[in-house]
């Protein structure tokens, strides 16, 4: 079969497109096959420097997932997590959708500024404000509390949230809102029927960042939380898992592997809608 040079450019460009996607894929997927492997194998494989790390050389083992679901509380700090994520998450969209709302139709230069100011708190390193923080969370009683995180929390995820839900609310138009109060419905029944729901990869969006940013959190969880039973996932994991030079390495990889998974499969099943509220709904 005579193949024309138009033919050949063809099947180049779709060779190298099928070369990038697939070195992307091995890129991105690796992470998790070194976790996988790495939870199952026995320890004796891992240390011995002289053995293959990419393929099991060793029978596989489940040790390091009885040493992690048994041997520590790694349950009890997923649950915790787990609650602190949704409670944190419920906070950030009660403040952050009706702020970034209200930003959003709120015009001129005050409007503005009052964006750049909010938009700036995010900005505020969380190794400065721990030790106020941690004065306040003294004060309330709050000391080896989960609640104290629910409390601290939102204090990095709403100005952020508010500066995202902001900027995704003025991409929706106002004659939508002002047709349906000619309708009869309030300002308010117009955000709540008309402009949030138009808005929903922008909240979604905000319930993503939120969990995620809840999870990988590691100061403040380190310094409110003293009790091994209220730690997050992400202390609880390093603390009983590092001991002084002594890593347990399978345990490790197998709470990154829980952990990551889910997350993962989350951003896969709405990484459309995740994509459209960090950019303003301007893929859409």
């Amino acid at each position: 079969m005579h193949m024309t040079p138009t033919s050949w450019k063809r099947l180049a460009a779709r060779g190298g497109h099928f070369g990038i996607v697939a070195a992307f894929t091995a890129f991105c997927t690796f992470p998790f096959y070194w976790m996988l492997i790495t939870t199952f194998k026995d320890i004796h494989d891992l240390i011995n420097t002289a053995n293959n790390p990419f393929l099991f050389n060793i029978a596989p083992t489940l040790d390091n997932l009885r040493v992690l679901l048994f041997d520590t509380q790694f349950v009890r700090w997923m649950l915790n997590t787990l609650g602190v994520g949704v409670a944190v998450v419920l906070v950030t969209l009660l403040l952050a959708v009706p702020a970034g709302y209200s930003l959003a139709r709120l015009s001129g230069r005050w409007g503005r500024q009052l964006a750049i100011g909010i938009f700036l708190t995010y900005l505020i390193p969380p190794t400065i404000l721990f030790i106020p923080f941690s004065r306040i969370i003294g004060a309330l009683g709050l000391q080896d509390s989960l609640w104290s995180l629910v409390l601290v929390y939102p204090s990095f995820t709403v100005p952020f949230c508010t500066w995202l839900m902001m900027g995704f609310f003025k991409a929706v138009p106002r004659d939508i809102e002002e047709a349906a109060m000619m309708d009869g419905l309030s300002r308010f029944g117009a955000f709540l029927k008309v402009a949030v729901p138009v808005s929903s990869a922008g909240i979604l969006t905000v319930v993503i960042f939120t969990l995620t940013l809840v999870m990988q959190e590691f100061i403040y969880a380190l310094t409110f939380i003293t009790s091994s039973s209220q730690y997050t996932v992400s202390v609880g994991v390093p603390t009983f898992l590092v001991r002084g030079d002594v890593y347990f390495w399978g345990s490790l990889m197998g709470a990154c592997l829980i952990v990551s998974v889910p997350i993962a499969v989350l951003y896969n099943f709405f990484v459309d809608r995740f994509v459209a509220g960090f950019t303003v709904g301007t893929v859409k």
